[in-house]
C-alpha cells in the first residue's frame, strides 16, 4: 500500500510603513517518476513512495533601524502537515537566529527582536526545518531563504582626509586643476540615492571652483598672483540624496597655496645713489650697497648686478651678495683725486633665471646711476720711478755725486719734500744724501771687491707734515777698476828630483785676480829680470793664464843645495797694468826611477842606514808603556796611603761624643741647678742620663752624695767610678767633662742666677773698691735706681 504525503512551507512578509506588497510565493511541482524516496514504513516494512518538492523563496525585506514598540514581523513558516495539534516543532537556524530572528516554535511565526543596521549586515541567510515532537523526525527537509535588510539615509557623506593641502603655480589660468577632493556614503548606492553624492563649494569663490560630480577643485580667475595674496581656504561641501533637500552633508576644509613664478622684474627704488671714496681706499675696498628689489621668491629673485660700459667701469667693479641679493661696489683701480674728483656710473641688476611662459611681462631687468665722490687725502711723495740702479766706479773720489732720486707732493698744496738715507740698509755710511734735491754722494772709499752691490732705502717725507713719508730702493752696483794684481791661485809645494833631466817640466802654475775686466783675464808669466837666465830653472807661459817651470839642467844634490827659490812675476792685460812677483819654492827630494818622490829632507841622509822607521816606532811605543805603569804604581800606592783607619759607623774602637745640651737661661732654674758645680757641698740628688734611653728591666741606682769631699781628684775617681758601674751606659767609651769651681772665692759669686732666690736688694757698692776694671760694673749695680 503506497501512501504519498505533501509538506507545505508559507513565509509571509510583513513591511511596515505602507511598502508595496511583494509577490507571493512560487511553488513548482516537479514530478518525476523515477524521483521516489523507497524507505520502511512503520507496519512491517512496508514501502513509502513520495514526490520530491523544489522550492523558490523570494527575497524578503526588513527596514534597518526599526523604532517601533512591538517587534518587526518578518514572516510565518508552516507546513500542511501541521495539523494544529501542537506536535510539531518548527526550527530556526542561520545567520542571526536565536538572537535577532526568533521563532515561534508552535505556530512558525518569525520576528526581528534587535534594530537591525544595514551598514553592519544587509542581508542574513537563514534555514527553517519542522520536526515531530514526538519522534524527533523530520516531516519536511530543511529549506533556505535570505532576508534581506532595507537601507534607509541615515549616513552622512564623509570625506576621506578632515583638511587637504595643496599648491598651484601662480598667473595659471582658469580651469587648472588644483586637488580632486572624494567623500564616501555608507548607505546602499543601489537602493534609491542615498548614497548619491554631490560636490559643492561654500567657501573659496570667486577664486576656485568644484566639479559636482568628481569632486575636482580648479582654479576660476584667472592670473591670481602670489605677491597679492598666496593663501587660499576652501571649504567643500558632500551632500547625499543627489544634492536633494533632505539629504545629509558633510563639508572639508582645503588650503591651497599659490608659489611663486618668476613674474616680476627687480626694480631699484631710486634711480640714483651717491657714495665717497678716499683716494687712498686701496683696490678691494667696498663703498656701498645697492639693492633692486623683486617680490619674487627663492631662485626667481635672483639677481645680478653689472656695471654698463662706459664712464668708471675700469676703476670700479660691483659684486653680487648671494645671500642678500645686494650689489656691493668696490674699487677697482687706484684713484686719484688729483686726476678726477667724480665718476658717474651705470648698473644693471637683471634677474638670473627666466621664465619663458612670462618673458611678455619683461624685461627683467632694471638700470639706475651710481654717482661715487673722491675725497682728497693728505698723500706721501710719490717717486718718479719704482726703484732706481745707479753704477759707479769703485775709484769715485769721495763727495762724488753718483745720482738723484726724485719725489713729489702728489697733492695739491705741493708741500716742499726732504730726502734721507735709511741708515739701517746704510749701516757704514758709504753714501749720503743732499735733502733738498735728493742727490746722492759717496762718503767713504769703495771696494768692488770687498761688496760690489749697495742696496740702501731713500726715505722722502714732507715738511709741513713729517707724518707722510715714502721710501724706495736704490740699487747702487760698484763697476770694476784694476786695482789688484794677480798673483798665484795657490801656494804650490814644487820638488824636483835628484836625477831629473833638463828640459823636465816639474810644475804648472794659473793665476788668480780680484778683479772682473769686461774682455775676461789674460795674465802673462816670466821670470824676474834678475833671473831671466836661471841657470837651473826655466819658465814657460802656456797663453792659456797658465804657466810650466822647467828643469835647465841634469842632476841636483840635496846634500849640495836642498831648496831653491824661484821669483815670478804675473801681468794682467787691463789699464792700467797690474803686475805682482810670486816666488815659487822648489824643493829637491830623492825619488825612485819612475819620478816618484820618497823623501825630501836633508836629516835624513844622516840616519844610520840599518835603523829605519819602524824600529824607530816600536821604540817610541815601548818608553810610552812603561811610563803608563809606572804612573798607575804611584797612583795605586798613593791611595793606599790614603785609607782611612775607620771605614765602617759601627766600629767598636773609643768614639769621643759630644753632647751640646744647652739651658734656658739666667731665668731657667729647673733645667740644671749649676749651683751643684759650684759648690760641691750642695746637696744633690740622683738623676737619669739624657744622653741614652735608659731601660726599665734596669733599676735606678742613687749615686753616693759627695757633699762631704772636698778633694777634687777624688770627686772625679768616684764620678768615673760610677759611669764603669752604670749598667745603662753606652757600649763604648764616653768623655764625661765636669766643671769643678771649688769653694768659695774672697770676692763671692758675681752671678746674678741666685738673685732670684735673694730677699731684697742687695749692696754692690764694694765694687768701686775693686779698681778701675771693675767700674763699669760698679756704674751699673751700685749706682742709684733709674726710671
Amino acid at each position: 500500500m503506497m501512501r504519498t504525503y505533501s509538506l507545505t512551507v508559507l513565509l509571509w512578509s510583513c513591511m511596515l510603513h505602507a511598502v508595496h506588497t511583494m509577490p507571493s510565493q512560487k511553488r513548482t511541482n516537479k514530478h518525476s517518476p523515477s524521483e521516489r524516496i523507497t524507505g520502511l514504513s512503520e507496519n512491517d516494512g512496508e514501502t513509502l513512495h513520495r514526490t520530491k518538492r523544489g522550492w523558490m523563496w523570494n527575497q524578503f525585506f526588513l527596514l534597518e533601524e526599526y523604532t517601533g514598540p512591538d517587534t518587526q514581523y518578518v514572516g510565518k513558516l508552516h507546513t500542511d502537515q501541521d495539523k494544529g495539534d501542537g506536535n510539531l516543532k518548527y526550527i530556526l537556524t542561520g545567520d542571526g537566529a536565536g538572537s535577532l530572528f526568533i521563532i515561534d516554535e508552535n505556530t512558525g511565526d518569525i520576528h526581528a527582536a534587535k534594530k537591525l543596521d544595514r551598514e553592519e549586515k544587509s542581508l542574513y541567510v537563514l534555514r527553517a526545518k519542522a520536526i515531530d515532537r514526538k519522534t524527533g523526525r523530520q516531516v519536511e527537509p530543511e529549506s533556505e531563504f535570505i532576508i534581506k535588510i532595507h537601507d534607509i539615509n541615515d549616513n552622512e557623506p564623509k570625506f576621506t582626509k578632515d583638511m587637504y593641502t595643496a599648491s598651484i603655480p601662480e598667473m595659471s589660468g582658469v580651469g587648472t586643476s588644483v586637488i580632486q577632493v572624494t567623500a564616501t556614503d555608507a548607505d546602499d548606492a543601489n537602493y534609491g540615492n542615498s548614497a548619491k553624492v554631490v560636490y559643492s563649494i561654500l567657501q573659496g569663490q570667486p577664486y576656485f571652483s568644484v566639479d559636482p560630480e568628481t569632486g575636482i577643485i580648479k582654479t576660476a580667475l584667472p592670473d591670481m598672483s602670489r605677491e597679492n595674496r598666496e593663501q587660499y581656504q576652501v571649504v567643500i561641501q558632500a551632500k547625499d540624496m543627489g544634492g536633494q533637500m533632505g539629504g545629509l552633508s558633510g563639508t572639508t576644509t582645503v588650503n591651497i597655496t599659490l608659489t611663486d613664478v618668476n613674474d616680476n622684474p627687480p626694480r631699484f627704488p631710486q634711480s640714483t645713489y651717491q657714495f665717497n671714496s678716499p683716494e687712498s681706499a686701496p683696490p678691494g675696498t667696498p663703498l656701498g650697497r645697492i639693492k633692486a628689489n623683486d617680490p619674487d621668491l627663492g631662485e626667481n629673485a635672483e639677481t645680478e648686478y653689472s656695471i654698463s660700459n662706459g664712464e668708471g667701469s675700469d676703476m670700479f667693479d660691483i659684486i653680487t651678495d648671494k645671500d642678500t641679493q645686494e650689489g656691493i661696489i668696490t674699487v677697482k683701480k687706484q684713484l686719484d683725486f688729483e686726476n678726477k674728483m667724480l665718476y658717474t656710473l651705470r648698473v644693471e641688476a637683471t634677474n638670473t633665471h627666466l621664465d619663458p611662459h612670462f618673458l611678455q611681462l619683461g624685461p627683467f631687468k632694471d638700470t639706475a646711476l651710481v654717482k661715487i665722490s673722491v675725497e682728497d687725502i693728505d698723500e706721501p711723495p710719490v717717486f718718479s720711478r719704482p726703484s732706481y740702479l745707479i753704477e759707479v766706479d769703485e775709484d769715485a773720489k769721495e763727495g762724488s755725486i753718483i745720482g738723484q732720486v726724485v719725489a713729489q707732493d702728489p697733492d695739491i698744496t705741493k708741500n716742499t719734500i726732504k730726502y734721507s738715507v735709511d741708515r739701517h740698509t746704510d749701516l757704514d755710511r758709504i753714501f749720503n744724501i743732499y735733502s733738498g734735491n735728493g742727490s746722492l754722494f759717496i762718503s767713504k772709499p769703495l771696494d768692488r771687491e770687498e761688496t760690489p752691490w749697495h742696496n740702501i732705502t731713500v726715505i722722502a717725507t714732507e715738511i709741513n707734515n713729517p707724518k707722510q713719508s715714502s721710501q724706495i730702493p736704490v740699487f747702487i752696483r760698484i763697476l770694476d777698476i784694476n786695482d789688484h794684481a794677480p798673483e798665484f791661485a795657490k801656494y804650490y809645494e814644487t820638488f824636483v828630483c835628484e836625477n831629473a833631466k833638463a828640459g823636465q817640466l816639474i810644475q804648472t802654475v794659473s793665476a788668480v785676480d780680484k778683479d772682473e775686466p769686461p774682455r775676461g783675464h789674460k795674465f802673462f808669466f816670466e821670470l824676474v829680470p834678475e833671473f831671466a837666465v836661471h841657470p837651473n830653472f826655466s819658465i814657460v807661459d802656456n797663453k792659456d793664464n797658465t804657466a810650466g817651470i822647467m828643469t835647465r839642467r841634469n842632476g841636483y844634490s840635496r846634500s849640495k843645495t836642498s831648496t831653491y827659490l824661484l821669483p815670478v812675476i804675473i801681468f794682467d792685460n787691463d789699464y792700467p797694468i797690474q803686475s805682482s812677483t810670486s816666488t815659487l819654492t822648489i824643493r829637491v827630494c830623492a825619488c825612485d826611477s819612475r819620478g816618484n818622490m820618497q823623501s825630501c829632507n836633508a836629516e835624513a841622509l844622516l840616519l844610520p842606514a840599518g835603523l829605519s822607521t819602524g824600529a824607530l816606532v816600536a821604540i817610541l811605543l815601548c818608553i810610552i808603556i812603561l811610563l803608563v805603569l809606572v804612573v798607575l804604581f804611584a797612583a795605586l800606592k798613593r791611595q793606599r796611603k790614603k785609607e782611612p783607619l775607620i771605614i765602617s759607623k759601627d766600629d767598636v774602637r773609643d768614639n769621643i761624643v759630644t753632647y751640646n745640651d744647652e739651658g734656658g737661661g739666667e731665668e731657667d732654674t729647673q733645667a740644671f741647678d749649676i749651683g751643684t758645680l759650684r759648690n760641691p757641698e750642695a746637696r744633690e740628688e740622683s738623676k737619669m742620663r739624657r744622653d741614652v734611653i735608659p731601660e726599665t728591666i734596669f733599676q735606678i741606682r742613687r749615686t753616693t752624695p759627695l757633699w762631704e769631699n772636698i778633694d777634687v781628684q777624688d770627686f772625679i775617681h768616684r764620678r768615673l767610678k760610677e759611669n764603669d758601674s752604670d749598667p745603662a751606659a753606652p757600649p763604648y767609651d764616653s768623655l764625661a767633662t765636669y766643671a769643678y769651681e771649688g769653694n768659695d772665692s774672697i770676692a763671692n759669686s758675681l752671678s746674678s742666677l741666685e738673685s732670684l732666690t735673694t730677699d731684697g736688694n742687695q749692696d754692690y757698692d764694694y765694687l768701686s773698691d775693686w779698681g778701675p776694671r771693675f767700674k763699669k760694673l760698679a756704674d751699673m749695680y751700685g749706682g742709684e735706681d733709674s726710671d
